[in-house]
């Protein structure tokens, strides 16, 4: 993976200058509203968003009409998300006519696709703000020229994006939260549109990763969930991902998960971490995508089926209550029956905790999209139908299987079903709710599993850590 440039901090200085020139502008947005779609590192990105409106002087309001600046942070990984985003930007033309000082702006993996931008510029004037992936932090810059400028502004960049030190950021709990390591995908999976809008792999400093975890970890962090699109690839400093985990491992922090990793760089050393790192939870998300070798190869996977399976055996050996995930497309060009049922088989010799499941989306741009697919729709959702209804049955079994353990909890949120119970994850990262108040939420505690659902766990607490 070929090292990028990081942006320079005198560029991050000029941005804090127009910070401060906004803010100190007499007409400005006062409140801010952020729709962010997508993946955790689109959330994590909303989180720097975040924080550069709130130096420009600007809340957060939870309703979306009554804000003065409405950011879309957009997803296009697949058509319906894509199709979501500009239905709402769309929505948005009404409110604008009832609040002509309203501030519209869209940005993330959308807005980098290829001719998308003039597309936009095109149907819809009454967007102030076009930007793309690789230019998020000269956010303020662009917010001052539409302030004082009384134009839209349409700027993406067609390069590979740069590696970003240094913005604001607002959080959005205290005690778990993401890290960025890394940026950008290398594989070019014909399926994917990912590599065409985050640009190639860029790795961030080891230093500055340790130094931002410390930091959360000060602050009273206890998990942190690491981020890349393909973890596995990361090598900051020359330093390989697995190398990162020791050192990080060795800051205290009490718990690491991280996402995603692509199986054809699982490494044997990231493979043992699982066994020896005090702080590493025993959940790996592990993308298979299918379990026909022709479709893999058409996929551009760059494994086999038997070296997935191979590597589950490792993970196991060495840590025998993994929890793994997966991501399973059915209905890839040119998928037949045979192959679809050698998915099947993969799932239920694997036996993931659960999997995320989805019929076969053409991405414009993408290779697969030219590929001959002449499997009729209705097909392809009696084929999903049945690779659900394989995972539930596997799933609902493995949570069975932990009724009755002692598990530590992460505690998250109150139970959206019921205002008297609370939820968080095990260390495998099943979700558990059990009876407890509000003030449990970001403290640990000791559960037993009393009952499993097709979805989660049921529990009750035996104690709390202080």
């Amino acid at each position: 993976m070929k090292e990028r440039p990081i942006v320079s901090e005198q560029e991050m200085l000029r941005q804090r200058e127009y910070m401060q020139l906004v803010r100190s502008l007499e007409k400005r947005p006062r409140r801010y509203h952020i729709v962010s779609m997508g993946c955790q590192m689109n959330e994590r990105d909303s989180e720097s968003i975040a924080g550069m409106l709130e130096e420009m002087g600007m809340s957060r309001e939870d309703v979306r009409e009554q804000a003065d600046l409405i950011l879309y942070n957009t997803c296009c990984v697949r058509e319906n998300a894509e199709n979501k985003a500009l239905g709402n930007v769309i929505w948005l033309k009404e409110l604008k006519k009832t609040k002509p000082d309203l501030l519209i702006c869209v940005g993330g993996c959308m807005t980098q696709e290829k001719g998308m931008a003039a597309m936009m510029k095109a149907r819809y004037p009454f967007i102030d703000l076009v930007y793309g992936t690789h230019n998020l932090y000269r956010l303020p810059e662009y917010v001052y020229r539409v302030l004082t400028g009384g134009q839209p502004v349409v700027e993406v960049l067609d390069t590979d994006g740069e590696v970003v030190e240094g913005m604001p950021e607002r959080r959005g709990t205290s005690f778990s939260t993401f890290v960025n390591i890394m940026y950008g995908c290398d594989n070019f999976c014909t399926y994917c549109i990912v590599p065409y809008v985050r640009g190639r792999e860029r790795s961030r400093e080891p230093e500055a990763v340790l130094m931002e975890c410390a930091r959360l970890r000060d602050a009273g962090a206890k998990e942190i969930m690491l981020l890349g699109q393909n973890v596995n690839s990361y090598r900051g400093g020359g330093a390989a991902f697995a190398e990162l985990l020791y050192r990080i491992d060795r800051l205290g922090i009490e718990r690491i998960r991280f996402m995603t990793s692509h199986p054809k760089d699982l490494s044997d050393e990231l493979i043992h971490a699982f066994g020896e790192l005090e702080h590493l939870m025993p959940q790996l998300h592990l993308p298979v995508q299918a379990g026909s070798d022709e479709v893999l190869k058409r996929m551009n996977r760059s494994y086999t089926s038997e070296h997935y399976v191979e590597l589950v055996r490792k993970l196991r050996a060495v840590c025998p209550e993994i929890g793994l995930t997966s991501d399973i497309i059915v209905g890839f060009p040119g998928e037949t029956l045979e192959q679809f049922e050698e998915t099947l088989s993969l799932v239920r010799q694997v036996r993931f905790d659960a999997a995320y499941t989805f019929i076969y989306s053409p991405r414009k741009g993408t290779r697969a999209a030219s590929m001959p697919d002449d499997t009729p729709y209705e097909v392809k959702s009696e084929r999903i139908q049945r690779l659900i209804d394989v995972q539930q049955a596997i799933s609902l079994e493995v949570l069975e299987a932990q009724v009755g353990r002692r598990e530590r909890v992460l505690v998250e949120a109150v139970s959206t079903r019921d205002s008297l119970s609370v939820g968080g994850k095990t260390p495998r990262g099943h979700m558990v709710n059990f009876p407890g108040e509000s003030s449990l939420i970001g403290r640990f505690a000791d559960v037993e599993i009393t009952s499993a659902g097709r979805n989660t766990l049921r529990g009750r607490q035996i104690k709390t850590e202080e």
